[in-house]
């Protein structure tokens, strides 16, 4: 029994010896990384920036006791890394504790980094004991906001705003939509007063905007028994309405024409919620709770059912689903006629001759031609014939999308520098607001985001054109995702939109305001406008991920990353869908 005692006595003093001479050579079996936390649980880009707190405690246990310790944080990319230093120890009875703020400055590299807390004891402290990964990655959510950079694999965005002439109407293309309505469970088009008028606003249209570039037609049915069972109804009542448009002699080239239905499908009757009066924000979101849910479309129909004022809001809401939408996207006719060509070339060949054209004939020239090189030659030879902001201005905006069309980053550059030295001369000419838009646009382009805002924002006061202000304050809205100011930014987007880009983004300010009810009808409305476009796809994936629904997440994103290369690298990395990536199902679509 002695022995037996002397034995085990002895074994623990030797133990006990071992630890405190070796330091970190021999290490104690015991994490004291354990209760090391990080708040919010996943980095969050924000303002440019980045802000968490770190905080725990390392127990003090007997012989397990840690000596010297020592606890760092650390940001570790794949070639790059930050080491944040070292957090302050406070002893106190059993234990140490520690805690500390951070705010560290956002660079690209660190979207796919490990933030890391590392532990040293003993005398040797040339690598650490420990290591726990406190969170992977930043959520960049707000930089996928588009405002026109280029990026590979994706269609290059088109940048700056031409001065339009006062003449000719402004170089900007233009979206409306128009429907008409069926009695319920008929395909054909009745001669009532209001389609007579949806006819006649639709003829006045095209009458100032003759230039077609598209035409949609897209025939909807109502989820009520008299509408039918099947698709069928829908696509009637799109052909039905194309006969309609061609017999009051609009004409319609098949090119331009695409025509299809809507059915069992949710999308146009939430449109009609959102500006439905008559149910408080409370009963809309209980609608929207079902809508949202990612059943099938039965479900939802049984569901919505069940609803308080589902009746009144079915009797009000659904003959307007009885119906046609056209949708139209047009801009006016331009360009000199044959005499006045003829002049503009004489003129350009010329030096210092201008051949009895006005101002306006070359700016209508300039923005007629649809070659960067000839706007480019005419704008130029106006800066030497008028005093105006205009041709300074436009030639700039030549500069900005001949830089969007070039790889090399240093000819990007000279082509910024030399824009912005023909928008400083546009300004002391005149104080105009399409030329500080265009400051604004290189700006951000250039990162300088806040210098960017106070431009746009100077620009915003100097004119009423609904068509400007639309453009401009849809740049603003852009950058205040950047800025962090969300619900700001979701007033911004008040107005209508044609392009995926656009609906987009007015989609990202909802999602990051936590309006998930508007964010997924603005970013199915940018997957209608541009199914090639992935970003609607993918902030869909987002709106999934959110609330839990992993499958239709799946779906989406596997949509997105198809689309773009661009989002498939950023979907394998975005700690948005960082529980989704611990399925087999996630790395299936990458496949």
């Amino acid at each position: 029994m002695f022995n037996r005692l002397f034995l085990k006595t002895i074994t623990l003093f030797i133990i006990t010896f071992l630890l405190t001479a070796c330091g970190s050579r021999i290490v104690p079996e015991s994490n004291f990384l354990e209760n090391s936390e990080i708040t919010p649980s996943k980095l969050v880009y924000q303002r440019d920036s980045v802000h968490f707190n770190i905080k725990g405690e390392i127990p003090i246990i007997s012989a397990l006791s840690p000596k010297n310790p020592r606890v760092e944080i650390e940001l570790r990319g794949s070639n790059q890394r930050v080491n944040l230093g070292e957090l302050e120890l406070q002893k106190e009875l059993g234990k140490y504790t520690y805690g500390n703020n951070f705010t560290i400055q956002y660079q690209p590299w660190m979207e796919g980094a490990v933030l890391e807390a590392l532990f040293y004891q003993g005398k040797d402290q040339s690598s650490p004991n420990e290591k726990k990964i406190l969170a992977k990655g930043v959520i960049t959510t707000p930089l996928l906001v588009k405002v026109g950079e280029v990026r590979p694999d994706e269609p290059i965005p088109q940048v700056g705003l031409y001065i339009p002439t006062g003449s000719m109407d402004k170089d900007l293309s233009r979206y409306s939509d128009f429907s008409f309505y069926f009695p319920a469970g008929s395909s054909k088009v009745v001669e009532t007063n209001q389609n007579h008028a949806t006819l006649d606003s639709l003829k006045n249209f095209i009458l100032l905007y003759p230039s077609i570039s598209g035409i949609k037609i897209t025939g909807i049915q109502s989820p009520e028994n008299s509408e039918g069972k099947n698709s069928k109804l829908g696509m009637d009542r799109a052909e039905a309405t194309l006969d309609y448009l061609k017999k009051s002699n609009i004409r319609i080239l098949d090119s331009l024409l695409d025509i299809s239905s809507r059915w069992n499908d949710w999308f146009d009757f939430r449109l009609l919620l959102r500006d439905y009066e008559k149910l408080s924000t409370q009963r809309k979101d209980q609608f929207y709770s079902v809508l949202l849910n990612g059943q099938d479309y039965q479900t939802q129909a049984n569901d919505l059912r069940k609803i308080n004022g589902f009746r009144e809001v079915s009797r009000d809401l659904f003959p307007k689903l009885r119906a046609a939408k056209v949708e139209i996207q047009a801009k006016p006719l331009a360009g000199l006629d044959q005499q006045q060509a003829a002049q503009l070339r004489a003129a350009l060949e010329s030096s210092g001759f201008n051949s009895g054209l006005s101002p306006a004939d070359w700016a209508i020239a300039g923005e007629s031609s649809p070659r960067l090189e000839d706007k480019e030659e005419i704008y130029s030879k106006m800066t030497e014939l008028f005093r105006s902001a205009l041709p300074y201005n436009n030639l700039a905006v030549v500069k900005m999308r001949q830089a969007q069309r070039t790889l090399d980053p240093k000819k990007k550059s000279l082509l910024w520098e030399e824009a912005n030295r023909l928008l400083d001369q546009a300004l002391r000419i005149e104080n105009n607001p399409y030329v500080l838009h265009n400051q604004g646009q290189i700006l951000v382009l250039q990162g300088r985001v806040e210098e960017a805002y106070k431009k746009l924002s100077d620009a915003s006061v100097l004119t009423k054109n609904e068509d400007f202000i639309r453009l401009n304050e849809s740049l603003r809205g852009s950058i205040d995702i950047i800025r962090g100011d969300y619900k700001l930014a979701t007033l911004r987007f008040q107005y209508q939109y044609s392009t995926p880009q656009d609906f987009f983004n007015k989609g990202l300010a909802f999602f990051m305001s936590g309006d998930y009810a508007n964010a997924s009808i603005s970013f199915e409305e940018s997957v209608t406008a541009g199914r090639s476009f992935g970003y609607g796809y993918y902030g869909l994936a987002l709106l999934a991920a959110v609330s839990g629904q992993d499958e239709v997440a799946l779906i989406h994103l596997k949509q997105a990353i198809d689309k773009s290369e661009v989002l498939y690298q950023k979907a394998l990395i975005d700690p948005e869908f960082e529980e989704l990536r611990q399925t087999q199902a996630f790395f299936e679509i990458f496949k």
